[in-house]
């Protein structure tokens, strides 16, 4: 596989019809920056070209994404809380909705823990393959936020109401075998085989009828997500609510001292 772009947090690497997008801050689990977004985005456009037929998302490291970096912060608003609005819908929500009507199959290849917006972005994917020793985590409210990233929306519509109302409030992982039973995933894989099977079905993906993928993946968003930018405006309005509570200052400063949050429910 050569290596077509190396951005600062995202690698892009090329195998004939496939576009490998590799998420690239190992260091930091692959948490989502400024710059993280930035890159992502402009990755997930290059996928767009006419010569790419399938596209793979993964992670370096250990991790497939731990959702948004904390450690980071976010520019205030004029009223001085935490700005998520801007971010959520200049960088996550083109990422999301540009690779779930992207007119050509997308697989994720969740190789480690998918968190927060990390879990959005494997969802987005036609296919999703995990490593056996990976979990989704819904863990927004764990720092005293609601789901973001298209993900009330994608994680209903995969697993179900009673499902994913579990994932979302009680904010515990999902290990790789349950996440096939409930049909999070498509297949988990053993660790050691886990890139063989990756790429197996990354050749077959991009060696496919791609017009009919992307007619049929059409037919599925018609129905199952033409609400997507509805949801994704009303997430965004209500995060930035959540980040403007004093229950959110106290997440994110009970994660940054590795401690059990006392939420008050203000």
């Amino acid at each position: 596989m050569d290596l077509e772009h190396a951005y600062e947090t995202v690698n892009l690497y090329r195998r004939g019809g496939e576009l490998r997008i590799e998420l690239n801050r190992p260091d930091a689990m692959n948490a989502w920056d400024k710059q993280f977004g930035e890159d992502l985005r402009s990755a997930v456009e290059r996928a767009a070209q006419d010569d790419v037929r399938a596209v793979v998302v993964t992670g370096a490291g250990r991790a497939f994404s731990s959702g948004a970096d904390l450690k980071a912060g976010f520019d205030p608003t004029p009223e001085g809380h935490p700005d998520v609005l801007t971010p959520l819908r200049e960088r996550y929500h083109p990422i999301i909705k540009g690779l779930r009507t992207l007119p050509k199959p997308v697989l994720a290849a969740v190789n480690g823990p998918a968190v927060g917006i990390g879990c959005s972005l494997a969802l987005c994917a036609d296919l999703v393959l995990v490593k056996e020793s990976a979990y989704f985590l819904l863990a927004f409210v764990n720092i005293g936020l609601v789901p973001d990233g298209g993900s009330s929306l994608l994680v209903p519509e995969r697993i179900g109401l009673a499902r994913a109302t579990e994932m979302a409030m009680l904010g515990e992982r999902i290990g790789a075998q349950r996440a096939v039973e409930w049909g999070l995933a498509n297949r988990a894989v053993p660790d050691a085989e886990f890139d063989s099977a990756v790429d197996e079905l990354a050749a077959r993906l991009a060696a496919g009828p791609t017009a009919a993928y992307a007619g049929l993946k059409r037919e599925l968003n018609g129905w199952l997500f033409s609400r997507l930018d509805e949801q994704l405006d009303l997430e965004a309005e209500m995060q930035q609510q959540s980040a403007a509570s004093a229950d959110f200052r106290e997440g994110v400063l009970a994660f940054l001292q590795k401690r059990p949050p006392e939420f008050t429910g203000r």
